[in-house]
């Protein structure tokens, strides 16, 4: 992927991400949010146990979710 040109406003942020991307990557695990890093190991060990996805435990979460807030 290509750079966008840089620009001063770039260049400092791109020097920050670089110097905390390990410390955000050793706390949090990103699923399009950030859950508990040891939360997120258990939950990817259990759906490679079972072969189950991602979008699969999302879905059958919001199906109970679903069920248990509505009448």
């Amino acid at each position: 992927m290509e750079r966008k040109e840089s620009t001063p406003i770039r260049e400092n942020r791109r020097r920050y991400e670089e110097s905390h991307k390990e410390e955000r990557k050793a706390k949090c695990k990103v699923w399009g949010t950030s859950i508990d890093r040891n939360l997120a190991d258990e939950i990817e060990e259990f759906l490679t146990k079972h072969n189950i996805t991602k979008v699969a435990i999302i879905t059958a979460g919001f199906e109970a979710l679903k069920k248990q807030y509505e009448p």
